[in-house]
């Protein structure tokens, strides 16, 4: 095993996305960088109810600010509530300007942001932000 598959197998991620061909590559893409413990939620309601089923927190959580029932901002809210501690990054097929605006939301309510990016994402720059580097 080399040591970004070593680093990712260590990782906790949650993926919370109500596309399900988007789920699906991100976890391809996490698994490049060897990430095995893998959960994955539809929309923000799913995310909490599987959030409340994990043994600890996620240490990153991928989320995605258009969806249905409940969406990426109220989700954002929930997270702060609970005190979320591990890293978030935010995601869209949309809108960038509403990434900034759930950035901003996120970190006025104490929650840690790495970053954002508009799908389709890249595994290189995904990683490299979850601090994985290629050797």
């Amino acid at each position: 095993m080399n040591n970004t598959a070593l680093q990712g197998s260590l990782q906790t991620v949650l993926v919370v996305d109500d596309d399900e061909f988007s789920r699906e590559v991100l976890r391809k893409k996490l698994g490049f960088w060897g990430v095995k413990d893998i959960h994955m939620a539809h929309d923000g309601r799913n995310a909490i109810a599987v959030l409340d089923g994990m043994a600890r927190a996620p240490d990153f959580l991928i989320c995605d600010i258009f969806m249905p029932d409940m969406d990426g901002i109220e989700f954002i809210g929930a997270l702060a509530k609970r005190e979320f501690k591990g890293a978030m990054i935010l995601i869209t097929g949309v809108s960038q300007d509403m990434l900034q605006v759930a950035h901003n939301i996120a970190t006025l309510k104490g929650l840690r942001v790495l970053g954002t990016f508009t799908k389709p994402l890249h595994h290189e720059p995904l990683g490299q932000l979850m601090g994985f580097s290629a050797l």
